[in-house]
């Protein structure tokens, strides 16, 4: 089961070669690896060409950057990764294992910070996650290639994408939820605060299960939103 990564960037100069590098094991192994780009003006695309199979470029927006990449995928199994999320070295041959045995799934979460409130927030995320089966973005989702199709892929919508896809999904079954752990940076709650980003998260996420707009909710987020 050849594994696709995509991987959706944008102004992410500074740290894609990093990622990159830390991918070429599993590219080596089989992995496809594309990067989709969204329209970044620090030259994130021309940066990943020499180290990625694929490099798409389109408008903003981590869901239609996502499905784009799993559209242009030539592998059976898809795994989307953020561009600060850090995958296990055995991540092809974890994900193959469970893919054997559920249709799509999920990694455990380690936040890249020794502040001891990152070490609660992964805990809760990983269980509120297990006992839930949904998933979000930072976890590494993967599905099979053939279910992500037949769900018709991401909702083109600017923010909790990452939701409503693993609400889709967990229709069709519960998800692999992989103890192996990917690291994600803390750079969301250190330019913000720890705990004024737990409450901006908590508030968008119950407007959201409330019914609220996400471009409304993408807005107060602080994303900038593209028709």
């Amino acid at each position: 089961m050849r594994l696709s990564i995509v991987i959706p960037v944008r102004e992410e100069a500074a740290g894609i070669l990093t990622l990159l590098a830390r991918l070429a094991p599993l590219r080596e192994r089989g992995a496809e690896i594309i990067v989709v780009d969204g329209g970044s003006n620090d030259g994130s695309a021309a940066l990943a060409r020499r180290h990625a199979d694929r490099v798409l470029v389109t408008r903003a927006g981590r869901a239609r950057q996502m499905h784009a990449g799993a559209v242009a995928a030539s592998g059976e199994a898809l795994l989307f990764l953020h561009a600060d999320t850090v995958l296990p070295p055995e991540a092809d041959t974890l994900v193959a294992a469970a893919l054997r045995s559920h249709v799509w799934g999920r990694f455990d979460v380690r936040i890249d910070a020794p502040h001891p409130m990152f070490r609660i927030i992964e805990t809760m995320m990983n269980l509120r996650s297990r006992v839930t089966g949904i998933a979000t973005g930072d976890q590494a989702i993967f599905i099979r290639r053939d279910v992500y199709e037949t769900l018709g892929g991401y909702a083109q919508q600017p923010l909790m994408e990452d939701i409503e896809f693993s609400a889709r999904a967990r229709r069709i079954g519960r998800p692999a939820c992989l103890r192996q752990r990917v690291q994600t940076s803390a750079r969301r709650w250190q330019a913000h605060g720890i705990a004024r980003t737990i409450l901006l998260m908590w508030r968008l996420r119950l407007a959201y299960f409330l019914g609220a707009d996400p471009r409304r909710l993408a807005l107060a987020y602080g994303y900038r939103v593209e028709d």
